[in-house]
């Protein structure tokens, strides 16, 4: 462990100001983000970035935001007409109250290149966001505002699959094992705004696996059973389960695309075995969450979730949100 007057405490309000600081000069800094660690770094470093984890140079990237800029990063009006902006803010602050989350949707023309790809005729970004209550919030405010207001890009920590040669290169969940994969022989070469205590981030998002995050597109919307289903992208830090929950508050039905038939597994470290989600994160969405049991989750294609009845009004799905977040 490097020494505490070198350490950079993602908790530490000064320690987040001096990490974007470096960010807006150009470097990619490693942070707490949710249970996991992530790296994030101006827009225009997405192949300074790509570099650092041995990814092909010209991979897209993610954007990153505080929660109140997410929506800044997407063209509203190119959205399908059953997805009203008005909605899209209610997913947002509904799925921010639990913890980590990721959105796929038309892209802003402000988005650069590298952090868009093109799906079905739209030009999209996807927006990854750590939880309202990860207090990476206030090092992605302060990075926005270094930027001034610029994208954000963001990738997990760790070594690309191109490089290690495994099928699959799962994020970090211990900086001592980021810094160890990443900073070099010393782990001074590494800018790391860590957790304070690696457990007890995992612990503020029971429900959440220590795993890249869920992603739902907002753009692919499609009409069964009489209701709209949103596409569950990749399914990751919040089980699908817990989604289609929080859909269903808001009258919406839940897909799962090709990609999420299978759910991200946590890193197993060599001295210590992966982390199990909490007694919490296993069982059943609670009613909190929604009016309904959570369904469990069928094959690709499948709607995940029953016929709706729920009669709440969305505001009330968020408030149930919120609810959940604090158990």
């Amino acid at each position: 462990m490097p020494d505490d007057r070198i350490r950079l405490v993602l908790d530490r309000p000064d320690d987040a100001h001096h990490a974007a600081a470096l960010l807006a000069a150009g470097l990619p800094v490693a942070h707490g983000f949710g249970g996991i660690y992530a790296l994030t770094a101006r827009g225009d470093a997405v192949r300074r970035l790509n570099a650092l984890k041995g990814r092909p140079l010209g991979q897209t990237g993610s954007v990153t935001a505080p929660t109140g800029r997410v929506l800044d990063a997407f063209d509203l009006a190119a959205l399908p007409a059953a997805v009203p902006p008005a909605l899209v803010r209610e997913l947002v602050d509904a799925f921010g109250a639990l913890g980590p989350f990721g959105f796929r949707g038309p892209a802003a023309a402000h988005v650069p290149a590298g952090l868009t790809a093109p799906d079905r005729g739209t030009t999209t970004t996807q927006v990854i966001v750590p939880g309202d209550a990860c207090p990476s919030q206030v090092f992605l405010a302060a990075a926005d505002a270094a930027v001034g207001g610029a994208p954000l890009v963001i990738t997990s920590a760790n070594r690309s699959h191109h490089v290690t040669g495994a099928p699959d290169a799962p994020a970090h969940w211990r900086g001592d094992g980021l810094r160890a994969e990443l900073g070099g022989r010393d782990g001074s070469g590494l800018v790391l705004l860590e957790h304070t205590d690696d457990a007890a981030a995992r612990a503020r998002f029971p429900r959440h696996l220590p795993v890249s995050t869920t992603i739902l597109a907002l753009h692919r919307a499609e009409r069964s059973h009489g209701r709209v289903h949103l596409v569950l992208e990749r399914h990751g830090s919040l089980h699908a389960d817990d989604v289609a929950a929080v859909l269903r508050g808001l009258g919406l039905g839940l897909v799962l695309g090709p990609r999420a038939a299978t759910r991200l597994a946590p890193r197993v470290y060599d001295d210590v075995r992966a982390p199990r989600p909490s007694a919490a994160a296993l069982a059943p969405a609670p009613a909190a969450l929604a009016s309904a049991p959570a369904a469990s989750v069928g094959a690709p294609g499948a709607s995940v979730g029953a016929p709706a009845t729920v009669g709440q009004s969305r505001s009330a799905a968020v408030r149930q949100g919120r609810a959940a977040a604090a158990r």
